[in-house]
């Protein structure tokens, strides 16, 4: 593989990143043009490894309609592999190989190694799989993605993104367990927080509606979907987030229990007779809103079963979201032990870009914060759009839609161009 990259490769506006998020058995891609964030094609393969195999493409660049948007039916248990071939013929077809200058990889979990995008080797690639030790579900489905890339792009630069980096600014005070201080030196047992990605493009966006430096922003920023996490930006850095060494940890999520009673684990074990694999399935893959709704872990079902008092299941939707809620307010309001000020409160993610119900009820308790919300901007802050949905007496409160890939080509292509800057230098 020939990751060289030459003193002229400057990047130009007709460059572009491919990202690449590897699933297990799905790859989400899109290039992007780094400076402005404007996708060229986009789209997912999922279903791998099974005979229901596909990939979505969507280029809005395309001239033809038909190639606009089109699902491959792939007819075979293709792997990750085979469905970036097929990613690779559209490209060529739509003459856009020509503008990669490197591919961007999500890797979730690069523990206290790395804190800034780095150049994908070999001795990264030991790293990351060495690591999957505290991400088995993410870290061995990232790398498969690296592989399959080297080989489509064989004489591209691979770049990593790490979920973990943007938190690599917390204190010990916020990264400790109160456990022995022997199984954070020889097991990396620690807090490291994920979502990085999202919470850093938010803030970012945030600071520009405030009109600051980033760097003078204090803000608490809740990135709620299936999966959920609230962090504390100070100075423009993060200093604590609710997500710990595992996304388990922190507030209820979809299918996540969250903070629980360590004891609890115990119980299920030694009197309930549970194996270790029945709890983590259970904490992981059976709670949270799922759990306690006894319905869905989808808000919008949830959402729509509880405003429906002839639904059998109302209630307890009702008590699901309620409690997911309420941890989250708690969550915000007990961050703000890390500030002496808060410029602002920030949602994001596919629930707090889109559910204004959840929105005013976790914004109703925290009054105390001066956080008071306008219910027809919070109305209006859906689908996509961004916007400050506060009252004027208030504090800012953003609803900011999240833009991961983003991020993960505009900080793949400053690496390269750092490495561009110097190679000039060395040839002076």
């Amino acid at each position: 593989m020939n990751q060289q990259i030459s003193a002229s490769d400057k990047l130009s506006e007709n460059n572009a990143i491919l990202v690449i998020n590897c699933g297990s058995s799905s790859v989400k891609f899109s290039l992007i043009e780094p400076t402005t964030g404007h996708s060229k094609l986009s789209g997912l393969a999922e279903c791998l490894l099974t005979p229901q195999a596909s990939i979505k493409i969507n280029c809005p660049t395309a001239t033809d309609v038909n190639n606009q948007k089109q699902v491959i039916a792939l007819n075979a248990p293709y792997n990750h592999q085979k469905a970036l071939s097929v990613l690779v013929e559209t490209l060529q077809q739509l003459n856009l190989v020509k503008g990669i200058v490197a591919v961007g990889h999500r890797i979730v979990h690069g523990g206290e190694h790395y804190a800034q995008p780095t150049l994908i080797d070999n001795k990264v690639k030991s790293t990351i799989e060495k690591l999957a030790k505290l991400a088995p579900l993410h870290n061995p489905a990232n790398l498969i993605g690296v592989n399959a890339c080297q080989q489509a792009f064989a004489n591209l630069p691979q770049v990593a993104i790490f979920d973990t980096a943007f938190h690599q600014s917390m204190p010990e005070k916020a990264y400790l367990y109160g456990l022995p201080y022997s199984l954070y030196q020889e097991h990396g047992i620690r807090r490291y927080g994920f979502h990085g990605t999202s919470h850093y493009f938010v803030a970012k966006q945030a600071a520009k509606s405030l009109q600051k430096p980033l760097s003078q922003c204090n803000l608490i920023s809740a990135h709620l979907g299936n999966g959920c996490s609230v962090t504390v930006i100070k100075d423009g850095k993060s200093v604590d987030t609710s997500l710990g060494m595992t996304p388990l940890e922190g507030v209820m999520m979809g299918t996540r229990s969250g903070d629980v009673d360590a004891g609890i684990i115990v119980h299920l074990v030694e009197q309930l007779g549970y194996s270790i694999e029945q709890v983590d399935t259970l904490l992981n893959k059976q709670s949270g809103l799922l759990g306690l709704s006894t319905l869905s872990n989808d808000c919008r079902t949830l959402e729509t079963a509880m405003l429906d008092e002839s639904h059998p299941q109302s209630a307890q939707a009702k008590v699901a979201l309620t409690v997911f809620c309420y941890r989250i307010a708690k969550s915000i309001a007990s961050f703000t032990a890390s500030l002496s000020h808060l410029d602002a409160i920030i949602f994001t993610g596919g629930i707090g870009e889109n559910s204004s119900w959840v929105r005013e009820q976790i914004t109703k308790q925290l009054s105390l914060l001066n956080i008071q919300i306008c219910p027809e901007k919070n109305e209006t802050m859906r689908f996509g759009t961004s916007g400050n949905i506060a009252t004027d007496a208030s504090r800012a409160c953003f609803v900011i839609a999240t833009n991961e890939e983003w991020v993960i080509a505009e900080q793949s292509a400053q690496l390269l161009s750092q490495m561009t800057n110097n190679l000039e230098v060395e040839g002076k």
